[in-house]
């Protein structure tokens, strides 16, 4: 069991929610739901606090994971252009080399963008990490293939790994 550097028993509401509320993109009610949701030192650990937020999410209703996979940028979008990403998304796309690609990278990128939101009604969301432009953009066109309710359960899928990398760069 992986302890968190400052045990979540150690905070107040407000520290916790300070230290964990960016886990889930744009969604501090995620984090908040945890607290008020788990005592004692459930949310100690690594996996434990992991287990709960994604339990958190998973239990919501649909409206809100909807809001949640809405609450994510596109990839090498008009946010990252402007650098209106969160600290997190912005050090994530740029890991991935989202910020160098060519231009005609980048007109693949926001033509897929428009076509995968038309089709689903949601951002396209992967988990960067181990990534490459190129294989984000194969993934992409793989992807819009899916059906609705596939790429919806795919893009909670995404969000639970991105949630799981960042929790784990805080130890």
């Amino acid at each position: 069991m992986t302890l968190l550097p400052v045990k979540a028993s150690q905070h107040d509401r407000a520290a916790f929610i300070a230290a964990y509320s960016s886990i889930y993109e744009h969604s501090p009610w995620v984090a908040e739901t945890a607290w008020d949701r788990h005592t004692g030192t459930e949310l100690d650990s690594l996996e434990g606090l992991t287990a709960a937020m994604r339990g958190i999410v998973d239990s919501a209703d649909e409206a809100r994971k909807m809001a949640l996979i809405c609450a994510h940028p596109d990839l090498a979008g008009k946010a990252a252009v402007q650098d209106e990403l969160t600290t997190e998304s912005r050090s994530e796309q740029q890991g991935a080399g989202l910020d160098q690609c060519t231009v005609e990278e980048f007109e693949d990128f926001q033509t897929l963008n428009a076509a995968y939101k038309l089709k689903f009604g949601f951002p396209f969301i992967i988990a960067v990490k181990g990534h490459d432009r190129h294989s984000i953009l194969a993934a992409f066109r793989a992807r819009t293939s899916h059906d609705r309710e596939q790429e919806f359960h795919t893009a909670l899928e995404q969000i639970h790994r991105i949630a799981s990398f960042r929790l784990a760069a805080l130890i």
